[in-house]
């Protein structure tokens, strides 16, 4: 038995040898064009200030670039387009010549020279090109034929994708081309940013706010107070706790919901937003005809929002209720208008069967409780990101909380993103485009749509593109007109075609203005925070480098300083503007047969001294638990609460601790942990709060504290089951 075992083990040695042999030599070098994926024959439609993003599967060599000849673009006649070339190290960009490309000269043609060489020597073959077209605005879907169209066209690109991806070593460079078959699938803002950021999960009133990041600009959650109540959505229930007097403590409501799941929540005055999940049973299931006989698709997902007035505690009245077919994306709210976005998934692999089937995202909007039919969007109200490589409907809705006798006004785009940055004046969506083939990761890039935003209406503006990927909304930033975003492109684990890391810098126009580039190679970024003219930026391997960034002059961004530590960030908040509090985990490398493995050992709170840029200094540390002990604040940064006057920095914990003499890990505490912060005394714990019961082996969920709250001289920790009030006595 044990020599088949041998043998059967040298087996899989011996073809994991084989295939990294062969894995390694056939290894293209390719390059990408952010844009929905097209073969060279067809024409893609893109706006006429298009920025071309250009990326490779590999470093290339950036004297092998000849001007005017490795890449040009052409008119519908072969005459050269005067577009702007940047050669950077990862990444070229084609800029469009000044007034965007004329429409009426189209179709263009982007030409990149297969004499194009990477550092290894390779080529990328023959020559490459994109045609396209350009529009002045985003095209609009105007029927279900020409959306159908748009769908089935993505349908046969994807078949053909599927089929010449069939070899395992069916991606060399001869067969890659650009576009392409390797693709898959101002002023207001100042005063925001003057405010001091140190506030943003307390307030000047008598109770904390949500922990947001721009100042104005509320972030719905799972609970609310306005100082007398506690409003909580939690487990297919929506509560509202009278919170004062302590003494009197009650819970007033509670509404239990059928096919309504609550998990977000607005508060308004004497109006209460509640948004969740919702279904129907009705249409989850089967295939349904509409009176023409076109097939209706069934509902899998779907989001809604009820307005309840809230004037009477003890008994909310539906105002208005709002169902939109799709997943729960985000949502924001600026003074009494909300602005909730959703995604849904096209199924259009359905066209092959059902070409008449009607793919539309569908959406209710009623006055009080009853449920209105649920209606696909108008066709002209629908429009399409042309570079988008998302096969999924994004639907923005507003709602004026002043004017709900007024439907919500509802706008739909092909082309979904899932990262949103909102500030007072604009809506920036990121959305990815991924590349296609060995390495892909390489070829990967961001489109970023920015709208402006005024009451009800909301206006696509213009686009722009930057190189690899988002981490979360803390990676955008808008400050005095200029958008920043830092990225990662690649991935860490690759070490053939290392991660690198970029911070960029866009003008109003969302065009690249400046950048810092080729960050931590082989790291990923793990947290981000931009504050005014500064930003910090952690990314990780094996070890947190903390970088500090220059932005005061937006065509010069610099790295200042740089701090190597132990561990590494998953959330950075501001303490005031010469200390960063860090949240993240502490880290230990592990070594065995198959090598050093990097292992978290529990929850570390550090404090960064930043007063000189140059040289960032971790001041204090606190190490709390060991492996397995998380926090929602880990990923989810409405978790904190934060209060500088009140010395409070409070988050719920899990805590576990290492048991020496099996190795093993137990539950040592769950609850809320409260710190005080002193820049020279560091962290202090004021105290532990916990519903759990008393030796118990497993934290109860009910139990589990979800959010900490202040009111007055009072801590309210909020878990499913109840709400506690804890004296401030420090």
């Amino acid at each position: 038995m044990q020599r088949k075992v041998i043998i059967f083990s040298s087996l899989l040695l011996g073809v994991a040898i084989i295939f990294a042999f062969f894995y390694q030599s056939s290894e293209p070098f390719a390059v990408n064009g952010t844009g929905n994926p097209t073969s060279e024959k067809d024409t893609q439609t893109v706006l006429s200030d298009k920025k071309w993003l250009l990326t490779f599967t590999k470093e290339f060599k950036q004297d092998s670039i000849k001007e005017d000849e490795s890449i040009y673009v052409t008119d519908k006649d072969g005459n050269r387009v005067e577009a702007n070339l940047d050669v950077s190290k990862d990444f070229v960009t084609v800029s469009p010549p000044e007034g965007g490309y004329d429409p009426s000269k189209g179709p263009y043609e982007l030409h990149i020279s297969g004499e194009i060489e990477s550092v290894d020597g390779k080529t990328l073959g023959k020559q490459k090109s994109i045609k396209f077209t350009a529009m002045k605005q985003l095209p609009t879907v105007t029927s279900k034929k020409e959306l159908n169209s748009l769908f089935s066209a993505r349908l046969e690109q994807m078949k053909q994708e599927r089929g010449e991806s069939k070899s395992l070593f069916g991606f060399g460079r001869e067969e890659s081309t650009t576009g392409s078959d390797d693709s898959a699938s101002s002023g207001a803002a100042d005063a925001d940013m003057a405010t001091s950021e140190s506030e943003s999960s307390g307030s000047s009133a008598g109770h904390s706010e949500t922990n947001v990041q721009v100042q104005g600009v509320d972030e719905a959650d799972i609970v609310k107070t306005d100082g007398d109540f506690i409003y909580q959505a939690t487990d297919q229930k929506l509560k509202i706790t009278k919170a004062e007097p302590v003494d009197e403590m009650t819970v007033l409501t509670e509404l239990r919901y059928k096919d309504f799941n609550p998990h977000q929540l607005f508060l308004d005055g004497n109006q209460l937003v509640v948004i969740g999940h919702y279904w129907d049973e009705k249409m989850m299931y089967g295939e349904t005809k509409s009176s023409e006989g076109d097939m209706i698709m069934p509902m899998y997902e779907a989001t809604k929002a009820i307005i309840y007035d809230i004037t009477d505690r003890s008994n909310p009245v539906v105002q208005k209720t709002v169902t939109m077919e799709g997943f729960y994306v985000s949502s924001r709210k600026i003074d009494n208008h909300v602005y909730l976005i959703t995604n849904k998934y096209a199924d259009f692999w359905t066209l092959e069967e059902h070409p008449e089937a009607d793919l539309r995202p569908r959406v209710s909007d009623t006055q009080g409780e009853e449920e209105g039919d649920l209606k696909g969007v108008p066709y002209e109200d629908i429009r399409y990101f042309p570079d988008s490589t998302e096969d999924n409907f994004m639907t923005i809705a507003t709602l004026d909380l002043n004017q709900l006798q007024e439907d919500a006004s509802i706008t739909t785009y092909v082309g979904s993103g899932n990262q949103i940055y909102m500030s007072k004046e604009n809506l920036y969506v990121a959305v990815p485009n991924y590349g296609y083939g060995p390495h892909w990761a390489n070829n990967e890039s961001t489109e970023i749509y920015k709208f402006a935003v005024n009451g009800t209406t909301v206006e696509f503006q213009a686009n722009g593109a930057i190189p690899g990927h988002l981490l979360n909304q803390f990676s955008m930033d808008e400050y005095k007109g200029h958008f920043r975003v830092a990225a990662t492109k690649g991935q860490a684990w690759d070490e053939k075609s290392p991660s690198s890391n970029h911070l960029f810098i866009l003008d109003e126009g969302m065009n690249v203005l400046s950048s810092v580039e080729d960050l931590a190679r082989g790291e990923r970024i793990y947290s981000v925070r931009f504050m005014q003219d500064k930003a910090y930026v952690v990314t990780f391997k094996e070890v947190d480098p903390l970088f500090v960034f220059d932005l005061s002059n937006p065509a010069d961004p610099k790295v200042l300083g740089e701090l190597k530590i132990p561990g590494f960030s998953n959330y950075l908040h501001p303490y005031d503007e010469n200390h960063l509090i860090g949240f993240g985990y502490d880290t230990k490398l592990e070594k065995d047969q198959w090598g050093t493995r990097v292992m978290t050992n529990g929850v570390k709170i550090s404090l960064f001294d930043v007063s000189d840029p140059t040289n960032p200094l971790e001041k204090h540390t606190e190490i709390i638990g060991g492996q397995s002990t998380h926090s929602p604040l880990n990923h989810d940064h409405k978790a904190l609460l934060f209060n500088k006057d009140k010395d409070i920095f409070a988050f719920p914990i899990t805590k576990y601790d290492e048991n020496q003499k099996d190795g093993s890990y137990r539950l040592n505490f769950e609850g809320a942990m409260v710190y005080g912060i002193d820049p020279e005394k560091g962290f202090t714990l004021h105290t532990k709060i916990t519903h759990q019961k008393e030796n118990t082996l497993y934290e109860d969920w009910e139990n589990m504290v979800q959010r900490i709250l202040y009111i007055d001289d009072h801590l309210y920790t909020v878990t499913p089951k109840e709400v506690k009030a804890t004296k401030i006595t420090w």
